[in-house]
């Protein structure tokens, strides 16, 4: 089976999934529609997609089967429901939404729909996830009590020229978006592994003093001044996970934008920038070249030039010897890849759950669990650190 997808947005990060859909066996033609027709045309014309639609309503008037959303973070949860509700199965970049009432809204159009959703969640297959996922399902932890997910990735490498390229003149209103309201690296890469949810939460938000413009409540959109947030959850195990959300820190984004921590009673695992370890009370094992992934491109190639050369080494990092690459379609292979290995992982799964008529990795209720917490913790924030409680959307259905 095969069907046909549009992909809404024409930005930097679209083309490297406009080029895997393209290549699976199981899509027939790839579309593109952007506010910017020139955008539009110039990923086309790259990737000999198969063609371009005037807007987003022309693109779901036709008959594509599906389409990929990538536009701006804010905007994802309304476009989202349009699509289901005009017929069409949807892969839609990070986060979900940005409130509760969008989320049920997504919840409940594929409820009623019976269309897939899919978020692509690159911290679902990063290399640190799928090794703890593995040792959770041995027992390896023995019980899990403590784990950190951390999203660090600085305004200077990549950022500025990003909110440059999408917002306009205006670009320093939206670029003030509130870390929080981008989760789902971080709590994606420890729920992804540890199957439970966060029941509450009291976040911490550290008020910029930069005086560039950015994060300055007088011109943000989203009346926030939060450069920085971290927020401690509890969860319905009775365990707990802390993220850090850092847009102003003094890490190197470019070799690991997320990084992971998971404790247990009988064992723990801890990945930094650099170096990654397995260890119980008695031992450790460095299992960093396990994790290690190797560039499957050049920051130069040609590929990449819509891409910002800070934004780059994202772009090209290969799988790591830990992610299992059997089911993944030979079409896949020498391609570039990007996030720590995930982008193969994400675009075969959408187009495996489509056309299995299944329910993928991370579906709608997944995607909740992901993105809830951290809109509650950015309330919290603006509460001084309230505690508050985190609603839960369920189980996905199993049948």
């Amino acid at each position: 089976m095969s069907f046909s997808m549009g992909i809404v947005g024409a930005g930097q990060f679209s083309g490297s999934f406009a080029s895997l859909f393209k290549l699976h066996p199981g899509v027939s033609r790839v579309y593109v529609t952007d506010l910017l027709p020139d955008r539009a045309q110039a990923l086309t014309d790259q990737f000999d997609l198969d063609g371009t639609y005037p807007s987003f309503e022309a693109l779901l008037e036709s008959d594509v089967d599906a389409v990929g959303i990538f536009t701006q973070r804010w905007t994802h949860g309304p476009l989202v429901v349009q699509a289901l509700r005009a017929g069409k199965h949807v892969y839609s970049a990070v986060p979900m939404a940005i409130s509760r009432d969008e989320i049920a809204e997504i919840i409940k159009a594929v409820e009623e729909t019976g269309l897939t959703y899919m978020m692509g969640e690159t911290s679902y297959y990063n290399p640190a996830t799928v090794f703890a996922r593995g040792k959770i399902a041995e027992g390896a932890f023995g019980r899990l009590v403590y784990a950190e997910g951390d999203y660090m990735h600085d305004m200077d490498l990549g950022f500025y020229k990003a909110y440059q390229h999408s917002g306009g003149e205006n670009w320093q209103s939206t670029a003030s978006y509130p870390p929080m309201l981008y989760p789902t690296h971080a709590i994606g890469g420890v729920l992804g592994a540890w199957q439970t949810h966060a029941v509450s939460v009291s976040c911490v938000g550290i008020r910029d003093t930069l005086g560039d413009g950015v994060f300055d409540r007088s011109i943000s959109a989203f009346d926030n001044d939060f450069s920085n947030q971290s927020a401690l959850f509890e969860l319905a195990d009775g365990g707990a996970m802390r993220t850090n959300e850092m847009r102003r820190v003094g890490y190197p984004s470019k070799i690991r934008e997320s990084r992971f921590r998971f404790f247990g009673t009988d064992a723990s695992f801890e990945q930094l920038a650099r170096q990654s370890v397995w260890q119980n009370k008695r031992d450790f094992e460095d299992v960093t070249e396990l994790l290690q992934t190797q560039r499957t491109l050049s920051t130069t190639d040609r590929a990449l030039e819509h891409v910002d050369p800070d934004l780059r080494d994202a772009f090209v990092s290969g799988h790591a010897p830990v992610h299992d690459r059997s089911n993944l379609p030979a079409e896949y292979e020498g391609l570039p890849n990007g996030h720590e290995g995930s982008h193969h992982f994400l675009a075969d799964e959408f187009v495996s759950a489509v056309n299995a008529r299944r329910l993928p990795s991370v579906n709608a209720w997944v995607a909740a669990r992901f993105t809830l917490p951290g809109i509650v913790a950015n309330e919290s924030a603006r509460q001084g650190g309230a505690r508050l409680v985190i609603e839960d959307f369920g189980d996905a259905p199993t049948a």
